[in-house]
């Protein structure tokens, strides 16, 4: 009877002793944080047209770089420079951009950007700066420049997006070979212009 007893009481028992061997769950904490950069390195092909060189057929294709500083989450300030010497259409004669035109811009261009929905970003700035055309015998041939515009940028990794802009530059350079009696007088145009690339985070 004692024999019984004793091995009903242990039956009994057997669940809670495998019970307390079992580890419980793990509570989840919280989610990693999201890595956050403060700067994007960003180089690409650049293409611009030509309005400052008079008779001229054809834009200019070329190279533009950047680096943006970003101050949180929604707002940046750009350096870009930009340097322009292919011509995009082909010709001889009339048919071609008289003399050898090239184009330098360095600007500084406050941004504002955001997540518009996944890995694609918008962006919005305006420009301030210097153009300089050669090539055409301008005189003077460096302008103040300014400009606006806009673009978006993907995703492609942690680090990595491709980013296309597009703006409309404004500078006010002389005619080509004008004269002092004319006082180098200016005329203003606008060039609007187009980029594609790759961006880096770091």
């Amino acid at each position: 009877m004692k024999r019984t007893f004793l091995l009903l009481t242990l039956a009994a028992l057997m669940p809670f002793a495998v019970r307390g061997q079992v580890t419980p769950e793990a509570t989840p904490g919280p989610p990693p944080a999201a890595t956050s950069y403060k700067y994007r390195a960003y180089v690409g092909y650049a293409y611009t047209s030509l309005n400052q060189v008079n008779q001229s057929r054809y834009g200019l294709q070329g190279l533009e770089v950047a680096v943006t500083h970003d101050f949180g989450k929604y707002f940046g300030i750009s350096g870009n420079g930009e340097y322009y010497k292919v011509a995009a259409g082909s010709g001889t004669g009339s048919q071609a951009n008289p003399g050898d035109p090239r184009v330098y811009s360095a600007l500084a261009a406050p941004e504002v950007h955001a997540s518009l929905f996944g890995p694609l970003n918008g962006i919005l700035f305006g420009e301030l700066g210097i153009e300089h055309t050669s090539g055409e015998h301008m005189i003077p041939s460096t302008s103040f420049a300014g400009g606006f515009g806009g673009g978006m940028s993907y995703n492609v990794g942690s680090r990595w997006a491709i980013r296309v802009t597009g703006d409309r530059l404004g500078a006010s350079f002389s005619l080509i070979n004008n004269s002092p009696a004319l006082n180098y007088s200016t005329h203003r145009t606008w060039n609007p212009r187009a980029t594609i690339g790759l961006e880096f985070k770091f």
